[in-house]
């Protein structure tokens, strides 16, 4: 069954069912389910998909002149395959069928590796001739960098080509957890804060057997595919593996300032600074700013904290990496029962802030609050932290939110707390407290009747329909 996708899907429908041509670059990370989005979006349709594979630029175009005449176009009488590249190509235009003609090349980088004339081949195509043709050709590739530097820059033949591009991201939470139905509220926002959103990860696990079996046997277990994925991924993109998984176990241990990482890692600053740089390009790192700093402050070195974009990534840093000497050896229920069992609540309560993040813009997207936000986050100051803020464009209407994932009640001495941290700037300030917690409210908070209080549990969240 395939889950979510929604608004990718939609935008290559709307790109499809154009008048015009199109050619779209489709692109993200490894595991973020392209290729089955696009081929879920070739349902039904009169198309070609083919995947290019890591091999000789001779062997390439065998292999796609096969695929292109696999699909009954009269030259295949006479050729088995198309003597350049520009001729394969071309043959777009001869696709059966009277629809417009839907060619998918998925993994593209590959097909450029060994021959970097490809991009101005399809220029020169797509200027002469495609252009003004009924056809749609998706470039998809999981190389980001590749393709934001060699495919889309503005020095590259594609340039200014690209009718559409889609830059393809996780899965958000509301779609995530449809891979678990059967799970509990609490199994649920737990499977999320360790696996993401990431479709291939959340196949893993099965929601027939309790969530530590699940981690246990996909993730702390020699040979299962999560085991090594995150070691598998980082040696493809990236060289300096030992620094990289120095720097990432720190941030992962909650060290998010520069200085903060200096000091852990001990790498030359300047140096950390490119490190830190190359994961933020690869999308496995972001710089959070609090939600009222200006592009101006934001532009400081100094300023914003380093954080992982995947919750699995910063599970695996946190847990599996530390141990990996005694998961090694086997340890599998020692290292869950007496490591990873007593921590699991703090390490969730971190991403239960962003899950209730996207509960708040679901319901902002739907105009289910009493004023629409156009900015929320986190916000801290030198003295405190908040862990919501949302606020309109004038700064006049604020939420400011809480989140507690602990095994007691929220109590009015947090409300309390919340209030003088963030009170009215001005009279006209209006400001709501959202409060979300795992176990429920005190008798006292859910008597308490003071207008703007909003008090969240675990299965309100869970089951908003976004």
């Amino acid at each position: 069954m395939f889950i979510g996708r929604k608004e990718e899907l939609h935008f290559l429908e709307e790109r499809y069912q154009a008048s015009t041509a199109q050619l779209i670059v489709l692109y993200g990370r490894r595991r973020i389910g392209k290729t089955e989005t696009l081929r879920h979006f070739c349902e039904n349709k009169p198309h070609v998909f083919y995947s290019c594979t890591e091999c000789t630029n001779e062997l390439q175009l065998q292999a796609f002149s096969e695929r292109m005449l696999k699909t009954g176009m009269p030259v295949r009488q006479y050729i088995n395959t198309f003597s350049s590249w520009e001729q394969a190509f071309r043959s777009t235009l001869e696709l059966p069928g009277n629809q417009k003609k839907l060619l998918v090349i998925d993994e593209f980088p590959y097909m450029v590796k060994n021959n970097a004339e490809i991009p101005s081949i399809l220029q020169n195509l797509w200027d002469q001739l495609l252009k003004d043709s009924s056809v749609m050709i998706i470039l998809c590739g999981s190389a980001m960098s590749f393709i934001e530097k060699e495919i889309l820059a503005e020095k590259n033949p594609l340039y200014g080509r690209a009718t559409g591009i889609l830059k393809m991201k996780e899965m958000n939470f509301y779609d995530a957890i449809q891979f678990v139905p059967n799970y509990s509220p609490e199994e649920k926002i737990a499977t999320y804060a360790i696996l993401g959103g990431i479709p291939h990860y959340l196949k893993q696990f099965h929601d027939d057997i309790p969530l530590a079996e699940n981690i246990k046997k996909n993730i702390l277990t020699r040979g299962s595919i999560l085991y090594s994925e995150v070691e598998f991924l980082m040696r493809q993109e990236l060289r300096e593996t030992t620094t990289y998984n120095t720097i990432i176990t720190a941030i992962a241990l909650g060290n998010t300032k520069l200085n903060d990482i200096y000091t852990k890692t001990q790498i030359e600053k300047t140096k950390l600074s490119v490190y830190l740089k190359n994961l933020t390009d690869l999308g496995i790192l972001f710089r959070e700013f609090p939600v009222s700093d200006k592009v101006k402050e934001q532009a400081k070195v100094q300023r914003g904290l380093y954080k992982l974009t995947d919750n699995f990534f910063r599970f695996w840093y946190s847990f599996v990496f530390p141990n990996l000497s005694e998961l090694e050896s086997g340890d599998t229920d020692g290292i869950w029962e007496y490591v990873i069992k007593e921590k699991i609540d703090d390490y969730i309560s971190y991403i239960f802030e962003n899950i209730c993040i996207q509960y708040l813009r679901a319901k902002n997207r739907k105009n289910e609050l009493s004023f629409h936000f156009s900015q929320i986050g986190r916000w801290w100051n030198k003295t405190d932290e908040i862990d919501i803020m949302a606020t309109n464009a004038d700064r006049t209407h604020f939420i400011i939110g809480e989140c507690k994932y602990r095994n007691n009640p929220f109590p009015m001495s947090e409300l309390k707390k919340l209030q003088q941290k963030f009170p009215c700037q001005t009279e006209s300030d209006i400001i709501e407290y959202w409060l979300f917690s795992k176990s429920g409210f005190t008798e006292d908070l859910m008597s308490y009747e003071e207008k703007g209080i909003y008090q969240i549990s675990l299965e309100e969240i869970v089951t908003f329909q976004s």
